[in-house]
């Protein structure tokens, strides 16, 4: 980063390579000349409608459109932060070791809500799980005896 410019991290989804690897892929874009100042990231997504690439539905250059919009020509004018796209300092990957696993910044974690609260919901749900099967069991008991 201090000799070339990483300019661009296109990250794919994990199923483009299956069933040969399922780890998620980044296109990494070097420019020669002149030192990192930012690095901008892209998150390319599944087509609407389909889970995940696979044999019969691989990954298409169609798929690649709303990136290829987004890329702003050669000279990668015009750039835009969006929910699939965001930027980050040559400071900010220094401080992280150079690590540049950086999560989307747009994309909204899953709150699964407080763990003392998930774990009442179950113990709940489980005690009526088990009043329905006594209640069942009973039934079951009964027609047979008839």
């Amino acid at each position: 980063m201090e000799e070339c410019n990483l300019h661009t991290i296109v990250r794919l989804p994990n199923s483009v390579f299956k069933p040969y690897a399922s780890i998620g892929t980044n296109l990494l874009f070097f420019e020669k000349g002149a030192p990192t100042t930012e690095t901008w990231f892209y998150e390319h997504q599944v087509p609407e409608g389909q889970k995940a690439y696979s044999m019969t539905k691989p990954i298409r250059f169609e798929h690649l459109q709303s990136c290829i919009d987004w890329w702003g020509g050669a000279k990668r004018e015009g750039r835009q932060e969006t929910d699939r796209a965001w930027k980050v300092t040559a400071e900010e990957v220094k401080a992280r070791n150079y690590n540049l696993d950086f999560k989307n910044p747009h994309s909204v974690a899953d709150d699964h809500g407080d763990p003392e609260d998930l774990l009442k919901d179950l113990n709940t749900a489980e005690a009526q799980t088990a009043s329905l099967r006594d209640q069942l069991r009973a039934i079951l008991a009964e027609a047979l005896a008839r």
